[in-house]
């Protein structure tokens, strides 16, 4: 088997987004900077209501996915459909924008931490134009596995991991990105082992301590508030530092598909990006498309 190697390190940058809520990015902070399949991360953490409390009013989407996984805080999912979700410590939301949705995600809290992600996955062209649907993790749908003799724990969000021979699998699965996402804390200088497809695209972003990602005896650090993406490989292995680290390893098979983006619109070509804009301003958004896909 071959070992993934740190290829490349792609630093976090303060940004904000929606109504002024800090944050920052990885992925996606320039086009050059998407992973195949993944075209943006944010991290968004904070301690002070300032910083979040406006929080991201009603905006569109359109084909691609959203995935906010929150580790503090509580924010409200409202959308187009009349779908609430509660968005609570340890819970993840996976949107799938299709043709089209337009949502809100408002703090419930006027005071206290606001820590999580959120992640876009892009579509395959034969689905961006499927309805939306979106689905709430609560927090105690997440299997957590417990590494040996310590080592720390793992959070199964999509994709499947085994331990000490046993497989277990998160709540996503089945999508045609065929995503791994995973919560990874390591004790310092324990290590995980993780089996992956040769050909997806794989990346770790250090978010508490730090990761380093070994191969052929080689250690490569991964520093918090970066997200470092991985060679072709068969397997990945981590090493918690020397006061530990924490991580996501998010990996998926690419769609080698062109990009063209807008802002919330990811679709093709520019023409496709162009009529979302249109669909959008005559209030066409989310039903545009419908005849074709039925």
């Amino acid at each position: 088997m071959t070992t993934r190697t740190l290829k490349r390190v792609i630093e976090s940058v303060p940004t904000s987004d929606g109504a002024g809520v800090k944050l920052r990015r990885s992925l996606g902070g320039r086009p050059e900077l998407r992973v195949d399949p993944f075209l943006m991360l944010d991290e968004f953490s904070s301690d002070d209501a300032a910083d979040y409390i406006a929080g991201f009013p009603s905006h569109p989407h359109r084909g691609f996915e959203t995935v906010t996984y929150m580790l503090d805080g509580h924010m409200l999912h409202q959308d187009h459909m009349g779908n609430r979700g509660e968005l609570t410590a340890g819970s993840v939301q996976w949107m799938s924008a299709g043709r089209g949705v337009i949502h809100s995600e408002m703090p419930q809290q006027e005071s206290g931490r606001m820590r999580g992600f959120q992640l876009w996955v892009n579509l395959p062209r034969r689905e961006k134009m499927k309805p939306a649907k979106y689905r709430d993790i609560a927090a105690q749908e997440i299997p957590i596995v417990q590494l040996p003799d310590g080592a720390g724990q793992v959070k199964v969000i999509a994709g499947k991991v085994v331990v000490d021979g046993r497989e277990v699998a998160g709540p996503i699965q089945g999508l045609t990105t065929d995503p791994t996402y995973l919560d990874i804390e390591l004790a310092p200088g324990a290590a995980f082992r993780h089996t992956l497809a040769s050909d997806y695209a794989a990346f770790v972003y250090a978010f508490e301590g730090t990761i380093s990602i070994e191969a052929d005896g080689r250690s490569q650090v991964l520093e918090a508030h970066k997200a470092g993406v991985a060679s072709d490989g068969d397997k990945i292995v981590l090493r918690g530092g020397e006061d530990g680290g924490r991580a996501l390893l998010i990996a998926g098979r690419p769609l080698r598909e062109p990009v063209a983006q807008y802002g919330p619109f990811v679709m093709n070509n520019r023409e496709e990006v162009d009529q979302a804009v249109r669909d959008y301003q005559n209030g066409t958004l989310t039903t545009a498309g419908i005849a074709a896909t039925q």
